[in-house]
């Protein structure tokens, strides 16, 4: 994603009147369906956890490294020894200087059957450069990716767990995006592009899974594991998928999360939200706004220090908790 410009392209869309840095939204959030007889499990916060230090566990998962090769079989194993159906989208694409890298798309999905569905995603892969380590010596060292990228597959898996054992009304996919984070460095000579970001979901977008039925919606989870995590609204997710919005941000208020998830806004970021959208499936990225760091971003953002021990699992249960309670909700 274009991580580097969330504080700027926050003021450029102040500046069009579209958002505002984490103001207090002004507009009255809509009513809430009476949602009291909703069976909804309880995330185990601590499980996630695990997920997360058994991917760290391998080292970096940097596309066509040997660690990104066993993460993504340890991920696949986990979602079929659940029961899901898993298919995995295996290419090459090219990196922001032309080099060729691996692509592995994982796809696990959860009543295969059912025509209702939603769709839940993230990226599985770690930065290569910790281009916003404090120590210059580290600007190439790959990034540990325990929040900004294994913390997603971590809620994932976990949420899949407890539809096996109480199974909604729905269908649901889980997509592993891979190559989110092998975007332009801070340190190359080259201008950033968006399109640098986000190849596995930018291929997703042109060879979709889908055939006959598409889901009602996706939910992308980006970082859902930093301290102090707050979800603010993101821009691109109100302008294309605001009902999706309202949805999620009222289903983490029943659910007893709203202190995470507050009715204000963030930023306008490029992540994999944004090619789905551009498909014509409404999505929105839960993805924290930090106002108090001069990048938006949780401190430990892209440096080396995206270690399993700076992971609050209370932003993983809020994550959590809230994706359960969506889930759900729907009929």
């Amino acid at each position: 994603m274009l991580r580097k410009s969330f504080i700027l392209l926050t003021v450029t869309a102040a500046a069009l009147g579209l958002t505002s840095g984490c103001k207090d939204k002004t507009t009255t959030p809509p009513p809430t369906a009476d949602t009291t007889t909703v069976d909804v499990p309880s995330f185990n916060a601590d499980s996630a956890y695990a997920h997360i230090v058994t991917q760290c566990d391998f080292g970096p998962r940097v596309p066509d490294s040997e660690a990104h090769s066993h993460c993504g079989d340890y991920i696949v194993a986990a979602f079929e020894r659940l029961g899901l159906t898993v298919t995995e989208q295996r290419t090459q694409v090219q990196r922001w200087d032309g080099q060729a890298v691996g692509c592995r798309n994982l796809i696990a999905a959860f009543a295969p059957e059912a025509l209702d569905r939603i769709m839940v995603c993230t990226h599985w892969d770690s930065r290569p450069w910790a281009d916003h380590d404090p120590d210059s010596t580290k600007w190439r060292t790959p990034v540990p990716a325990a929040n900004d990228g294994a913390s997603g597959v971590a809620v994932m898996l976990e949420v899949a767990r407890q539809l096996v054992a109480r199974q909604p009304a729905i269908g649901v996919d889980f997509v592993c995006f891979d190559c989110e984070d092998a975007g332009t460095p801070e340190w190359a000579n080259a201008e950033d592009s968006e399109d640098s970001w986000c190849l596995g979901s930018q291929y997703w977008a042109k060879n979709p899974h889908y055939r006959d039925v598409l889901p009602r919606y996706a939910i992308l989870l980006d970082m859902v594991g930093g301290p102090d995590a707050r979800f603010c609204y993101e821009g691109y997710s109100l302008r294309y998928a605001q009902t999706v919005v309202d949805k999620v941000w009222s289903a983490a208020e029943r659910a007893g999360y709203g202190e995470f998830f507050p009715r204000q806004d963030g930023g306008y970021i490029t992540d994999d939200h944004v090619p789905l959208n551009e498909t014509g499936i409404p999505a929105i990225d839960i993805i924290p706004y930090y106002a108090n760091t001069a990048t938006g971003f949780c401190p430990t953002w892209h440096t080396v220090s995206d270690t399993p021990e700076h992971i609050d699992k209370n932003a993983l249960q809020a994550a959590g908790q809230t994706l359960l309670q969506v889930i759900y909700e729907e009929k």
